[in-house]
């Protein structure tokens, strides 16, 4: 209930509710439960897992989206946390925040994040387990948690998301050989077999015959989407990044041709100006529409606004004062338990919850948008301030709450004086 909240950048640190014990009490008990050894991350992500799976009964209709992308969470001044990495340049120094969002293939509505992993100078630990593990390559790690992710039996079939960084070929076979289906935004100049012609995944869009689709907006101005596809093949080599013990580049691993779906989304002006191309390939099968793929990628941006609500628009992350990476998980974990209740909010249905949604929007005492009437972060900080009306009444009668606010109205400036 604390963790419900949209916290100030300066004071990071979990509200305590108006309950009869003092601030600092709140603050000594999170202290020894996030040191507390018996208190594993995988014991707090059992909730959000549990949370995933109830989202996906809901919200799902063939499929479940399951976005996946790493973050930075930049602690350079932050020097009582012993384990920071350093993840480029000098002053990139924090955690690394390696994260899995469900989404639903209906209306792109976020369902919960099930697993979450972090980086530190030591090793990564994960909600899917209860010791450190070493790191690996992100592609390799996240072939692991895609594995994880397909045991936990959810109703339905996921569909695997991820941006640029997994144009990777070696791991592309090795997701289809493992009869994962992914969807995966990949390079203009990698290489492709259509028909009988090698060419470029640039080149390959230039031939093809485009549709009209929908209208979008691309940075904030009206457009236009239009849609092209074709059955690709995929015979090149996959060029891993490694060397061996000797300190030579690996060679290139040849691997079976591979048949693919390209589905060509380019962004162009009312009047026909392109401004965007995306290059997305996917083992899907043909019954799931081009328009559709097309329509999942871009509800990939859900995981984005989730580390926003984590780093910025909710919890502060990156101003979170605990002293090393386990107990920055365990917080982690449960705010993404307050941010997935905010998402059930979200989807609930029926007057009651546009009620109860409203009525929280004005205990935030945010200003809404007349497109975007409710929010996320709008609703923890509702929430909050609901949780702490409760508490109060709990702990103070209301003849007592109207002193209080006679007293401050007492000292208030008189109106009158007002010239």
């Amino acid at each position: 209930m604390g963790h419900s909240n949209c916290v100030h950048p300066l004071a990071a640190g979990m509200k305590a509710l108006p309950s009869g014990d003092k601030a600092f009490a709140h603050t000594q008990g999170l202290w020894r439960f996030l040191r507390n050894e018996r208190v594993t991350p995988a014991d707090l992500g059992a909730p959000l897992l549990a949370l995933a799976r109830a989202g996906v009964v809901e919200g799902c209709d063939e499929y479940a989206l399951a976005v996946h992308d790493w973050s930075r969470l930049n602690y350079n001044s932050h020097s009582r946390k012993q384990d920071r990495l350093q993840m480029t340049h000098a002053t990139d120094v924090g955690y690394e925040l390696q994260s899995t969002v469900l989404v639903a293939d209906r209306d792109g509505a976020p369902l919960g994040a099930p697993v979450q992993n972090l980086r530190t100078a030591q090793g990564v630990w994960s909600s899917r387990n209860r010791e450190m593990v070493q790191p690996e390559a992100h592609l390799d790690e996240l072939t692991q948690r895609m594995d994880w992710l397909d045991t936990q039996a959810f109703a339905k079939p996921l569909v695997h998301l991820v941006d640029r960084e997994a144009d990777s070929v070696f791991h592309q076979r090795q997701w289809s050989a493992r009869n994962r289906l992914w969807l995966v935004r990949a390079k203009a100049a990698g290489r492709v077999r259509c028909g009988l012609k090698t060419s470029s995944l640039q080149q390959v869009a230039d031939g093809l015959c485009f549709a009209k689709v929908r209208p979008v907006a691309y940075q904030g101005q009206p457009a236009v989407q239009w849609l092209a596809s074709a059955e690709v093949t995929i015979v090149r080599p996959a060029k891993r990044k490694r060397v061996d013990e000797q300190g030579k580049r690996v060679p290139p691993i040849l691997g079976a041709p591979m048949t693919v779906r390209l589905v060509v989304s380019r962004v162009c002006t009312p009047e026909g100006k392109p401004l965007a191309d995306w290059f997305l390939l996917t083992n899907l099968p043909g019954s799931v529409p081009d328009a559709r793929i097309a329509l999942w990628y871009y509800w990939r941006w859900r995981i984005e606004s989730y580390f926003k609500l984590l780093k910025q628009a909710g919890q502060q992350l990156e101003r979170w004062e605990q002293e090393s990476g386990p107990a920055i998980l365990k917080r982690l974990l449960i705010a993404g338990q307050a941010c997935a209740l905010a998402w059930r909010l979200m989807r609930a249905e029926g007057t009651f919850a546009d009620q109860t949604r409203a009525f929280l929007v004005r205990l935030s005492g945010r200003q809404m948008k007349r497109t975007t009437p409710i929010s996320a972060s709008a609703l923890l900080h509702g929430l909050y301030t609901l949780f702490a009306m409760l508490e109060t009444l709990k702990n103070h009668s209301t003849d007592e709450l109207q002193r209080f606010a006679q007293l401050a109205n007492n000292l208030a400036p008189d109106p009158s004086c007002v010239v």
